[in-house]
């Protein structure tokens, strides 16, 4: 079946992404933060910037869009049937449910992703105010929050703010009923979740060797979502080992993915201040078949412990003032298409200076893309793409990929 993801480097197959679209322009200095954003973004140069981005994971992969599968999907009676009645849960409205009975496929994805605006009555014309019925979704580019791979099965993340829910029923729907994301099953399903204090999201789930992963428990997932989903991983796959960060509660580190990413098989991106030193962050680790989780020195001495011994690499470099810049932009979110060839966010120099100390080269998207620049086939490296405007929405290359299909780095 095609979902097979055992770690974060190995070769990439298939991946899903979702190119941003007018689901947008609904962020607006007044709506930011209901949207769970910083800023606003300009959509024709977010997309520009996300077609190169895909232009260059096309180069290495099969490049699924979320549009395309879910059109696919939504011609199936039980799958539209599904979506419409779950998003009349999460959203509740009579009206609102029959309109999405009736309408055309074409209609329904558009008000599944971009939203249905509110009919407005004599005094909303007169204020000129707009609102929405069902609220548009303008985080769903960032595809890894909301669905992971580990192994054959597959993770949908239990979404801690209601912006966002509804991304859970647009993913589950893909992953139950599109032949290309078929699994062995869904073994945690978020989108059934609405108890207070139980989420996980799919940036605090890194997969890194069929039998272990690291999970974070950060503001947006919880100990009770990641106690009950270690139970599951035990039961049902090969996981033997889980190291869990024990984050900061801080919107500069929402996820796991904000201050680590895997690179190679012994190489990592790291905020330093979370790992090396005075101030890193407490490391637990836990075993299939034992009850206590241990407490580690550090990170690296949990990764030793399950034979996975990695070198960090300083996202921006060695002075404080730069690291919290660059992270702030995404500098430790990279995503590899296989061990040692990762893509990244070009603003982060300090950064990928870095990255070139420990040996790998870079290679602008530009030259990668016109052939003028080649990258061997054994050969570290950084192919770095302008993402000024995707930044502004919270997240990096590893957040826009949801991987679908990965060779075994490990075998």
């Amino acid at each position: 079946m095609p979902v097979n993801v055992s770690s974060e480097i190995g070769r990439l197959r298939t991946v899903l992404v979702h190119t941003p679209g007018p689901e947008l322009l609904a962020v607006t200095p007044d709506t930011r933060e209901t949207y769970l954003y910083d800023d606003i973004i300009d959509l024709d140069e977010a997309r520009r910037e996300h077609r190169r981005f895909v232009a260059i994971l096309e180069r290495f992969c099969q490049v699924h869009q979320l549009r395309d599968l879910l059109v696919d999907v939504l011609t199936i009676p039980e799958a539209r049937e599904g979506i419409v009645r779950e998003t009349t849960v999460v959203v509740p409205s009579a009206p609102l449910e029959r309109e999405l009975q009736e309408v055309s496929v074409d209609q329904l994805l558009s008000r599944l992703i971009e939203g249905r605006a509110a009919d407005p009555g004599p005094l909303a014309r007169a204020l000129n105010e707009d609102g929405f019925v069902l609220p548009p979704l303008p985080n769903l580019y960032f595809t890894r929050d909301v669905a992971v791979g580990i192994g054959a099965h597959v993770l949908i993340g239990s979404m801690r703010y209601e912006a966002r829910w509804s991304e859970e029923l647009v993913m589950r729907t893909l992953f139950q009923h599109h032949p290309l994301l078929a699994n062995a099953g869904i073994i945690y399903d978020g989108s059934l979740e609405r108890r207070l204090n139980h989420t996980i999201e799919g940036g605090d789930v890194h997969p890194l060797r069929r039998d272990t992963i690291m999970l974070g428990f950060s503001e947006r997932s919880s100990p009770s979502a990641i106690d009950g989903l270690a139970e599951l991983m035990f039961a049902h796959t090969d996981v033997e080992n889980i190291i869990v960060v024990v984050m900061p509660k801080e919107n500069t580190a929402i996820h796991l993915d904000m201050i680590f990413t895997q690179l190679d098989r012994e190489q990592c991106v790291v905020f330093p201040p979370h790992f090396i030193g005075p101030e890193r962050l407490a490391v637990l680790l836990w075993r299939k078949g034992e009850a206590a989780l241990r407490e580690m020195p550090n990170l690296f001495a949990a990764l030793d412990a399950c034979g996975l011994p990695m070198e960090p690499v300083r996202c921006g470099g060695e002075r404080r003032i730069m690291q919290e810049r660059e992270q702030w932009a995404s500098g430790c979110n990279f995503v590899a298409v296989r061990p040692g060839l990762v893509l990244s966010y070009e603003r982060n120099e300090a950064t990928l200076r870095e990255m070139e100390r420990a040996g790998f080269r870079l290679v602008s998207s530009v030259a990668f893309l016109s052939g003028d620049d080649r990258v061997g086939d054994d050969e570290r490296a950084v192919i770095t793409f302008e993402g000024g405007e995707l930044v502004r929405g919270g997240g990096g290359p590893r957040c826009m990929t949801c991987p679908v299909t990965r060779e075994d780095p490990w075998s």
